[in-house]
């Protein structure tokens, strides 16, 4: 790796799209959680702000870390990696290390800090995919070669996954991985087959537990029963719907007072629309695809193929929730359970997605000057003709 490449700046664009979100989130976390810290902390309205702060800071640092490592670095330790995160997803079963929320087991406990390992794994399989993708090469539409292996890691990262119960994550990984293979070549009908075979574990997935088929008569149905299974999409609907076009304000929202239940998580969207409206929600959303957009872009121009899968994982691991969760709040889909990138409190997906971007951020600083060494044509553009077009 040569010096030059390592000390590149970085990509302007892409760290002002970052930064701007952080920021937002943020501010609308304050916003959308100091009534619930200060009614579940004896008057601590800064509680959730403090600790999304520091785990903010914290996330920028590595994000800066992981954007001056040259991401070949990564290719010596994909399955220390692998394993880490299979081992971590173990250890929420461990008595005394594993922390249960309810009838989820998906923390560990160490040292008084929590970690949700599921978060990790999404890290972890976009690094091992790249790396696998770009080693089999044409070898991606075996059946045997290229997809088989990817299938059984995929399998008993899933797995490891829903023993925890949780299934939103473990869909978002799959999907990520999917995605990814699509692009290498992998055959779309070995995805397929893989669906139609996955589909009974699914469907005893969703109604095995109570609290999933509760979900979908929700997404279904919200108004058959307004005080219990659809009451948090209907106060959803209820803050898109006072927000109007320009909203309430920032700060001025009612569902977040103990309406909209923990309104600073998985449904912060919805306290968006109700204080900056339709303006708001439609310029955070067009953030989110103006980033997703720059990270195809750079995983367009990458100097190998490597890279090329790697920048496509990272964007994906902050897009794909981001539209899965917009999609839970406005009532497209039933609740997966996934939080908004950079916005929902929690230091774990805070932290993976920062140290995504950092990748993300290597890999545009070790991209050639479209100007003066133009990237050369990759089996992506012959995969996905649109996305090689993003950003030409």
């Amino acid at each position: 790796m040569s010096e030059e490449k390592v000390s590149r700046p970085l990509d302007r664009m892409l760290l002002f799209l970052i930064l701007s979100l952080a920021g937002l989130g943020l501010v609308m976390m304050l916003s959308a959680s100091t009534f619930w810290a200060e009614y579940w902390h004896l008057g601590d309205g800064f509680h959730f702000f403090r600790s999304q702060a520091v785990n903010m800071l914290i996330g920028l640092a590595a994000m800066l870390l992981l954007s001056r490592i040259p991401y070949q670095f990564w290719l010596k330790w994909v399955y220390p990696i692998l394993l880490g995160a299979m081992l971590l997803l173990a250890l929420v079963h461990v008595p005394g290390i594993g922390l249960a929320k309810g009838e989820a087991r998906r923390w560990i406990l160490i040292a008084g800090f929590s970690f949700q390992p599921s978060e990790a794994a999404k890290l972890a399989i976009v690094i091992y995919m790249a790396y696998s993708l770009s080693r089999k090469g044409e070898k991606t539409g075996s059946f045997i070669y290229g997809f088989l292996p990817h299938l059984i890691v995929l399998g008993l990262l899933a797995g490891l996954i829903l023993t925890g119960r949780d299934l939103g994550t473990a869909a978002c990984v799959v999907v990520i991985a999917f995605i990814m293979m699509f692009v290498a070549g992998t055959r779309i009908w070995h995805m397929l087959l893989l669906g139609l075979a996955a589909a009974p574990l699914l469907y005893w997935q969703i109604v095995s537990v109570d609290y999933r088929m509760n979900r979908i008569a929700a997404f279904l149905n919200p108004w058959l029963d307004p005080e219990k299974t659809g009451y948090q999409i209907i106060h959803s609907f209820y803050a898109f719907a006072s927000g109007g076009i320009w909203g309430q304000g920032p700060g001025a929202g009612l569902q977040k007072l103990l309406f909209l239940p923990e309104p600073h998580t998985d449904f912060i969207f919805s306290v968006v629309a109700e204080e900056l409206g339709l303006v708001g929600v439609i310029v955070i959303g067009l953030v989110f695809l103006t980033l997703i957009g720059r990270g195809l872009s750079i995983s367009r121009s990458a100097p190998d193929f490597f890279g090329v899968y790697l920048a496509l994982g990272c964007t994906l691991i902050v897009g794909l929730p981001a539209f899965f969760n917009m999609c839970v709040v406005t009532g497209l889909i039933p609740n997966k359970g996934l939080p908004l990138p950079f916005f929902s409190y929690g230091g774990s997906n805070l932290l993976i997605c920062f140290m995504a971007m950092g990748l993300l951020l290597n890999v545009a600083a070790q991209s050639p000057d479209a100007k003066k060494a133009p990237a050369p044509k990759r089996r992506l553009a012959l995969r996905a003709p649109r996305l090689a077009r993003v950003g030409a």
